[in-house]
């Protein structure tokens, strides 16, 4: 089973990062995701209704940790794409509101879930049997109503709850992204002057969020004081290109199973390559 849900998370994951980065228009990009992912959490249905879980912990793990991966995502492109279709027409100040409501909105779900995001951020066990064991609930822990109209053969009384949390960090991304956006217009942007050249970066945009992580990391900029935000915005500028929600692909970066730092890999394998291929020609 673990070979296929891995397939198809990968699958998922890469049609997701095309649909991000190719198109542009907020409302159909959340509306082409929902679309797969529908698609995607059906045959995880279908491949959990072959199977029998051997043990108690193989059923845990896949509630607490394999199916949120596909759910937290199905609930992050429908909120943002309810966000963006209740967005108020007006100026940045209206729209700013706006985010900072929704973020307010977020720290409701924490305070109300207070309790278990500690658990669960904490990497407790000791309650699993209950909160991830399909039919195991216990009425006497702040069970959501969702539960109760649930596929009970596919979910559990708090899987859903974990999904929510993994959706809530990528929605806060996205507002305090677009919060900043908002800042940098009403503070007016710095003008730098332009090359004579113009360079156009013509590989995939995630390749080059690889790169602007990997040069943050080792502070190779104002001796390491540069900020994330101002290397990804430099690099948005003389190149012309939007990296949109940068942060969030980082973090499906991270999920990639092989070779995470796939593009830094091809640049030292090339770099190599031309070093050896010189040195031959010498």
């Amino acid at each position: 089973m673990s070979s296929k849900i891995n397939n198809l998370l990968t699958n998922l994951n890469d049609q997701l990062s095309f649909i991000d980065l190719e198109i542009d228009n907020q409302s159909i990009r959340c509306e082409n995701a929902i679309e797969i992912i529908l698609k995607t959490i059906k045959s995880l249905r279908i491949i959990l209704s072959k199977t029998k879980f051997k043990t108690d912990a193989e059923e845990i793990k896949f509630f607490k940790e394999i199916k949120p991966q596909f759910t937290s995502k199905l609930i992050y492109y429908n909120t943002i794409f309810k966000i963006e279709m209740k967005r108020p027409n007006g100026g940045n100040r209206i729209v700013k509101k706006y985010y900072n409501n929704e973020l307010v909105k977020l720290k409701a779900f924490f305070d109300n879930e207070l309790e278990f995001y500690k658990y669960y951020r904490s990497g407790s066990t000791y309650l699993d049997h209950k909160y991830f064991l399909r039919s195991k609930f216990d009425i006497k822990m702040s069970l959501s109503s969702y539960y109760f109209e649930a596929d009970t053969n596919f979910s559990t009384s708090h899987d859903y709850k974990v999904a929510k949390i993994l959706a809530n960090d990528l929605i806060q991304l996205y507002l305090e992204n677009n919060l900043v956006l908002i800042g940098n217009k009403d503070n007016g942007e710095k003008s730098q002057r332009k090359p004579n050249l113009k360079m156009i970066w013509t590989s995939p945009k995630v390749a080059l969020i690889e790169l602007v992580y990997a040069l943050h990391t080792e502070g190779v900029f104002n001796n390491g004081a540069a900020d994330l935000k101002d290397i990804a915005e430099y690099f948005e500028h003389i190149f012309e290109i939007d990296l949109g929600q940068y942060r969030r692909t980082f973090l499906e970066i991270r999920t990639r199973k092989a070779d995470r730092a796939k593009f830094l890999t091809t640049l030292n394998k090339g770099l190599l390559k031309r070093m050896e291929d010189t040195d031959e020609g010498i």
